[in-house]
């Protein structure tokens, strides 16, 4: 029996929907046919996820097949309003929540607090997590997933979350995509012009073979690239503009919510030939252990 249906025997049902990963890949694709897309139109709508109150309105953009490492799923999506996921535990796998605005009661291990976006909170393989709107408003999310293989296990612990009470100061590790925080780098990875840049999220915080998560800005007529790493796959989200994506001999077009898979020894780059800047969010994760060993252990600068 395949791992992934080992793995979804052990999931409830209820939360089944919410762990689809997306179809395996039938054959070679084009890189616009890699690119994940936000679409609205084709969200499915879940409810009590993960036990969790009212409903989400979610897509996987990227699935268990779209990059060589061992990423799980790339899920982009709508919390609703007075709706959430409920706290579980990820024992072989561990995921981020992100919302990309408003603000949600984010809870870690029993601790919860309220976070306005954008925000993370990385959910660290082996710790109870959940998230709740508490808000009249949709919140735009993000839930991204990496294992120790590409195996998803989930257990439920029927908390909802809601009511709970808040910490003034998170218990947690959280990161804000506030572009006052992302400093200047000139002509990055062999690119044109200067961008902004940040590792938001180190090599130290993942449990996984997930090494980073960064934020970068490049402003209008600018690029990054082409540049290729041997022992990391990425993705690319676009959080707002749009622009060009160079993957190996390809281009395509990006716009605003599309998440670019980028393979091990896979060249890349990224142009901005817009007229606003072009803001991503990029996932990195290790081939193996060794791998992210290396990375965490490369001199500040060089990683």
């Amino acid at each position: 029996m395949h791992a992934l249906v080992k793995a979804a025997l052990l999931i409830p049902m209820s939360s089944m929907a919410f762990a689809q990963m997306g179809p395996p890949s039938t054959g070679p694709q084009t890189l616009a046919q890699r690119i994940g897309h936000t679409d609205p139109a084709k969200a499915m709508h879940q409810t009590a996820v993960h036990d969790g109150a009212g409903a989400v309105d979610f897509r996987p953009l990227l699935g268990f097949n779209s990059v060589d490492t061992n990423l799980i799923f790339f899920h982009r999506g709508v919390i609703e309003p007075k709706s959430g996921i409920g706290q579980h535990f990820h024992n072989k796998c561990e995921e981020m929540f992100v919302i990309l605005d408003g603000e949600a009661q984010f809870t870690v291990d029993g601790h919860t607090s309220l976070l306005k976006g954008p925000v993370a909170v990385p959910d660290v393989m082996g710790h109870a997590h959940a998230i709740y709107n508490a808000t009249d408003k949709p919140v735009q999310w993000l839930n991204i997933n990496v294992g120790m293989s590409k195996a998803y296990d989930a257990f439920n612990l029927g908390d909802s979350r809601v009511g709970a009470t808040l910490d003034p100061i998170p218990q947690f590790m959280s990161v804000h995509f506030d572009r006052a925080l992302l400093r200047p780098v000139e002509k990055m990875g062999g690119g044109t012009g200067t961008v902004q840049y940040r590792r938001a999220l180190a090599p130290s915080v993942f449990t996984t073979t997930w090494s980073y998560v960064d934020h970068l800005l490049l402003p209008p007529g600018s690029s990054v690239g082409p540049a290729t790493k041997a022992t990391i796959s990425e993705v690319y989200y676009v959080m707002s503009g749009s622009g060009e994506a160079h993957i190996g001999a390809e281009t395509a077009a990006i716009h605003t919510g599309d998440a670019i898979p980028v393979h091990t020894n896979e060249a890349q780059g990224f142009t901005n030939n817009g007229t606003e800047p072009l803001e991503l969010l990029v996932v990195g994760v290790a081939k193996d252990f060794a791998a992210k060993d290396a990375l965490l252990n490369a001199p500040r600068g060089r990683q």
